[in-house]
């Protein structure tokens, strides 16, 4: 078992679907600001849709389809950080926004760990203490 301190301190929030679809859309917009990252740009769009039905609820639907929604943003979660790095296209924002993202699927943990992989500055004041 991996000790607490080796990953880092998290947010611990419950699952939050409207949420991620929100944090899903601000991800993209960062891409399309930052430096030219083309297939990061296409895996979030992917994101964009799979999320945006939970955009405008309350809740976060059956269990079974929250479970299978939460498995597929984290994939593309990764995947979008997989191609941020091969870009280049790291910025403090965007992984802010991608630990964010991990954190509403509850998996704050390794949303504290991939964000710097996305450019979050390990020293910012938003990170969890």
């Amino acid at each position: 078992m991996v000790s607490w301190w080796a990953m880092g301190p998290s947010f611990k929030i419950p699952l939050n679907l409207p949420h991620a679809a929100t944090i899903s859309v601000r991800i993209l917009y960062h891409l399309r600001q930052g430096r030219p990252a083309p297939a990061a740009i296409e895996v979030a769009s992917k994101l964009v849709i799979l999320l945006e039905p939970f955009r405008d609820r309350e809740e976060n639907g059956g269990a079974e389809e929250a479970g299978r929604v939460t498995r597929e943003a984290a994939e593309l979660g990764r995947a979008i950080v997989g191609e941020v790095e091969k870009a280049g296209a790291g910025t403090d924002r965007l992984g802010q926004q991608v630990r964010n993202l991990f954190e509403c699927l509850e998996l704050g943990e390794e949303g504290a760990r991939i964000s710097l992989r996305a450019g979050e500055n390990p020293n910012s004041l938003l990170r969890p203490t």
